[in-house]
């Protein structure tokens, strides 16, 4: 089917089971967050597979894709259990030859930071997490969550924002790292 047809098999084939999809998720794997994150994949995954050929059942791909994305999620979560982001070693942070007040008022703001960044929802902080504190790049990190990267670039955004108001609120400096 031409690109131009596209939209109008997705109105037809893929958008109307997009809510039996995503009430079968929460009920089936009440134990994986942002199902909407899972939803929006498996649709972008059935509309990549009809850009390569014909879908016979748009209905079983999208179910088929959501069922193993959040199975992904799952078994991830299990691999790779969340530490607390307060348990990391400060003592590296200073430098013998910054001036005691610099290397106090960089110390706090590090803390600040990881305050911030412990406030956000889950998926923002892992994202937050991933790519500002272990620098991963941004298709590492969907890779790793299991979502796609306009959604590692839109919560990285919404991290960022709220940890500059977590920063200002606290008379801190406003922009986040």
């Amino acid at each position: 089917m031409p690109a131009a047809g596209i939209p109008q098999w997705y109105a037809d084939e893929v958008q109307p089971h997009e809510s039996m999809l995503r009430a079968w998720l929460s009920s089936r794997f009440p134990g994986v967050a942002d199902v909407e994150d899972i939803v929006q994949e498996a649709v972008l995954r059935v509309l990549r597979a009809r850009e390569n050929g014909p879908v016979l059942s748009a209905k079983a791909l999208l179910f088929v894709a959501g069922r193993n994305l959040a199975l992904n999620r799952l078994r991830d979560r299990e691999r790779k259990p969340t530490e607390p982001l307060g348990d990391f070693d400060l003592g590296g942070v200073l430098d013998e030859h910054e001036d005691i007040r610099e290397t106090v008022a960089r110390l706090e703001e590090f803390r600040v930071l990881i305050d911030a960044i412990q406030a956000l929802p889950e998926r923002c902080r892992q994202v937050m997490t991933l790519r500002r504190i272990y620098g991963l790049p941004q298709k590492v990190v969907a890779a790793r969550l299991g979502i796609s990267e306009h959604t590692v670039e839109t919560q990285s955004a919404i991290g960022l924002d709220k940890c500059a108001e977590f920063f200002r609120a606290r008379g801190h400096f406003s922009r986040c790292p």
